[in-house]
């Protein structure tokens, strides 16, 4: 290993971008909740609502990186990464809640569980329900076809028809899984360094799957435990509806590109373009009650060129 003397357990990294007071509630909880040593690194990627301040001023322990402009959540963690000291990186995302210790318990399955390589947990939406974004399984062409022709919401509970989310899985027990979501993802450091950190290409969405899928070719096998527990309210720092589903096409372009079998991966590709010219025919059909509906698809399909060349870059799309 190569932590310094008396290193913390954990190395906390949480990147913001204008979510001052999910930001603050984040780091409080994280404080509270856990027990074992550990550092907070906070990016903060060009916000303008005072974060930096509020956490110095709150949080003086917390390290602070403050960007001039938004680097994007791939290039932000891997700037705290180059200077955290712990013997693991734990990914938390600014609009989070630890619950009842849920850091501490997801080290201790780390250690308990060591030949995963990549750890997560199991996380609710601010009301309690399930929130199901905390892993998944990688894409095939199944999945992407069921999803295409919208048989995958028809039967969302069915795990054949929706692979990826592992549909009728309450989270409620241990697992292997493909993807362990960035919101709450823990990785020895040394094993990130291996891999490079994420790649930098992708702004948002797909760098933890494509991580992941790069240490599974290592040997890596993801779990997920139940026994750690957070609040992740999703989708925060994303306020335009369109804009976020452009990157996410993008990043599902750019992963089926390199981790797919290449006839599976251009057919993967052109099922996702196809899946956008759909959902936008699909609109055309409602008349002003679709009008919204429409506008948002119109923004999507307008951007295809970008998303099929994905991912896609810093201030494109």
């Amino acid at each position: 290993m190569t932590e310094q003397p008396h290193a913390p357990d954990v190395s906390i990294i949480v990147v913001n971008y204008k979510t001052r007071e999910l930001t603050c509630a984040a780091i409080e909880t994280a404080i509270r909740e856990t027990v074992s040593s550990y550092e907070i690194i906070l990016v903060d990627n060009a916000s303008d609502d005072g974060t930096v301040e509020e956490v110095g001023r709150r949080f003086p322990q917390v390290r602070i990186l403050a960007n001039r402009d938004n680097l994007g959540f791939a290039m932000a963690n891997n700037q705290a990464a180059e200077i955290a000291q712990g013997r693991y990186l734990l990914l938390l995302n600014s609009d989070t809640v630890t619950l009842d210790g849920a850091i501490d318990k997801l080290l201790s399955f780390a250690r308990r569980t060591p030949e995963a390589r990549i750890w997560g947990g199991r996380t609710l939406f601010g009301d309690r329900t399930l929130n199901e974004t905390s892993c998944a399984d990688r894409m095939t062409l199944r999945s992407v076809l069921f999803s295409t022709l919208g048989i995958s919401e028809l039967f969302r509970n069915s795990t054949f028809f929706n692979p990826e989310r592992i549909a009728g899985w309450k989270r409620d027990s241990e697992r292997q899984v493909d993807i362990v979501s960035g919101c709450f993802f823990l990785i020895e450091r040394d094993f990130w360094n291996e891999l490079g950190g994420f790649d930098p290409a992708f702004f948002m969405f797909g760098e933890e799957t494509d991580l992941c899928l790069r240490a599974a070719d290592l040997g890596a096998r993801p779990r997920i435990t139940p026994e750690a527990t957070i609040i992740h309210y999703g989708g925060k720092s994303v306020q335009l509806r369109a804009m976020r589903a452009t990157y996410v096409y993008a990043a599902r372009m750019a992963i089926a590109r390199r981790h797919l079998p290449k006839v599976e991966g251009w057919l993967v590709r052109q099922l996702i373009a196809l899946r956008i010219h759909l959902r936008f025919a699909w609109s055309l059909m409602g008349g002003e009650a679709k009008r919204e509906l429409r506008g948002y698809w119109r923004e999507i399909r307008a951007n295809l060129p970008a998303i099929r060349s994905g991912p896609i870059p810093r201030g494109e799309g």
